[in-house]
């Protein structure tokens, strides 16, 4: 329809006063069919010219957003938007050119309490930018029926984890009162006992009620909720902080260690405190698999909107059977530990808003991978040039 408009009005000069009218009428029809569109989409579209001036606001717009009537010749939209934070989010993303996508708002709209999101992209023609679209979508059944999904996970989770607690506590406790018998056994009859007689079974008490707590903490650490307080960081400098304090460590177990940092990373929101956790829990795991030594290396790297950082390894590896299991709650495969371990590092992630991925093969070691989204303000702008 472009290029034949562009036909079109190169010949307007040698037009009959019937063909200028019959293009008129193509016109007319080609935006009635466009308007059709727009007021038929269930979500908002929003337009604004290229000084953030509101051009057009389809019905779904109006239906969803608290729109102010009036002129809207020489407005900016903002002030069209008869709720103070979903207004100064306009004001401030478009006045500083932000690409957003998907930043959500709780609304209550004629008392009913509605989630919306808003997305904020480029208006693009002619391979220059000629202004903003805003994208208004209604999630809130959406999100009503992702919570549902959540509180039934977290209940199968609770009941799977309670199960595993009572199972983890069982042999402590069972340690501890064979030994306490023990006690009792060598000092009964006897007004003294001498130390070195009730002194190993106290070790093995001492021992075990350190256990227990830990089991303890760890429950604990899996079901309470995590109060993130994320900061900008630079992921290669936390990589290499955390790689020079386990050095030593990992000297001492003869495993060598290398990093293959990629350049230029967008830095990103982590709560630095927990990420740790994740990270160290995926080393310590690694050295596991490497009793006899071997190799480590940690790699970041950045896919699209994504960047990774995943700890490879040349130990044992891990059978396909168990692959899939290994995030479960006080699954292992080792004598000792909790089973929480990748648990935790799990949790940490989806904290995040993140993704961990596995790759293993028996004899040749593991890859796990986390996936971390880029902040909105560090994503470039999509080439629309190339579309133009």
């Amino acid at each position: 329809m472009r290029r034949f408009l562009e036909r079109a009005l190169k010949k307007v000069q040698r037009m009959t006063f019937e063909q200028i009218r019959s293009l008129l009428d193509l016109l007319a029809e080609e935006n009635e069919r466009l308007e059709s569109v727009l007021e038929s989409m269930t979500d908002g579209i929003i337009v604004c010219d290229a000084d953030n001036n509101l051009i057009l606001a389809n019905k779904s717009a109006e239906r969803l957003l608290p729109i102010l009537g009036g002129e809207t010749q020489d407005r900016p939209v903002w002030l069209f938007i008869d709720d103070e934070q979903i207004s100064s989010f306009l004001k401030q993303s478009l006045e500083s050119h932000d690409r957003i996508a998907d930043r959500e708002f709780s609304l209550d709209f004629k008392g009913i309490l509605r989630t919306l999101s808003l997305s904020i992209m480029p208006l693009v023609s002619s391979g220059r930018i000629r202004g903003s679209l805003l994208h208004v979508e209604d999630i809130t059944e959406k999100r009503s029926r992702e919570a549902r999904l959540r509180r039934a996970e977290s209940l199968a989770s609770l009941t799977t984890l309670t199960a595993g607690v009572a199972h983890e506590i069982k042999n402590p406790l069972a340690s501890i009162s064979i030994h306490i018998q023990l006690i009792k056994k060598t000092m009964q009859g006897k007004e003294s006992v001498e130390t070195k007689a009730i002194s190993h079974h106290l070790g093995v008490v001492g021992e075990e009620v350190e256990r227990l707590n830990q089991i303890v903490v760890d429950f604990l650490f899996a079901v309470r909720p995590m109060d993130l307080a994320p900061e900008e960081t630079d992921l290669n400098a936390f990589v290499q902080e955390m790689m020079n304090f386990l050095k030593f460590e990992l000297d001492g177990a003869g495993i060598s260690q290398s990093l293959a940092l990629a350049e230029g990373l967008p830095k990103l929101m982590i709560d630095t405190r927990f990420m740790k956790q994740a990270l160290l829990n995926l080393v310590k795991n690694a050295m596991a698999a490497m009793p006899s030594g071997g190799s480590i290396k940690l790699i970041t790297q950045r896919v699209q909107d994504e960047v990774r950082l995943c700890v490879e390894d040349t130990g044992e590896g891990i059978k396909d059977e168990i692959l899939t299991k290994i995030f479960e709650p006080f699954f292992t495969t080792r004598p000792t530990g909790s089973g929480l371990g990748l648990t935790l590092v799990f949790k940490i992630v989806k904290e995040h808003h993140g993704e961990i991925q596995v790759k293993s093969r028996l004899g040749e070691g593991t890859c796990f991978s986390i996936i971390l989204p880029v902040p909105q303000k560090e994503r470039k702008l999509l080439e629309y040039e190339a579309q133009g």
